[in-house]
């Protein structure tokens, strides 16, 4: 009894035999990791990731300043929490730009226009509850952002696809985390179920 395969069933994609692959990785060492089979346009990615590069900077710079200047009765944990947040948008701000340079471009850590290529802003806020307001609007333009980017690489670019999820679960937890410091400096109502 022969197997045959259904109508209409989904085929999977060719896999590339070992020596045309082998052969295909001689070709082109200029690239780098940019091989023949990477689907996105890689200097678009740069110039998104440049965009969120800036985007990590000032928000370091943000958390920063928020993590020296913050002061009041219990502004303590609220500094503590701000340079931890701080330490992580650094550390998402160097996985950024490893990755421009991994995809051939140069990080653009340049200061001037700094503001205009990013998505947040930098607002220092005058009091330790517009700092946690401003951190928390930050955070979720962030979110948005990445979100977006996350849906555009797609399939055409995990590598960057899967950095940005990271980044985005980690944005989602700093807007958590400034939400319940919101409610717990304003008495606000917590998140709507």
């Amino acid at each position: 009894m022969s197997k045959t395969k259904p109508t209409g069933a989904a085929v999977k994609p060719f896999l590339t035999d070992v020596i045309t692959l082998r052969n295909h990785a001689r070709k082109h060492l200029e690239t780098g990791n940019v091989t023949s089979t990477y689907r996105g346009d890689a200097e678009q990615t740069i110039a998104i990731l440049q965009s969120v590069l800036a985007t990590e900077i000032v928000c370091v710079l943000r958390y920063t300043m928020h993590a020296v200047s913050a002061s009041g009765i219990s502004s303590e944990g609220v500094r503590e929490e701000f340079a931890q947040h701080a330490k992580e948008e650094q550390a998402h701000m160097l996985a950024v730009a490893q990755r421009i340079n991994q995809l051939g471009g140069r990080p653009d850590f340049n200061p001037e226009g700094l503001l205009s290529r990013s998505a947040s802003q930098y607002v220092e806020g005058g009091n330790l509850v517009e700092m946690i307001r401003e951190n928390l609007i930050a955070e979720r333009i962030a979110i948005d952002h990445y979100r977006e980017l996350v849906r555009y690489f797609s399939d055409d670019d995990p590598a960057t696809r899967i950095m940005l999820e990271g980044i985005l679960v980690v944005e989602e937890e700093h807007a958590n985390d400034m939400h319940d410091l919101l409610v717990a400096h304003e008495g606000i109502p917590s998140l709507v179920n």
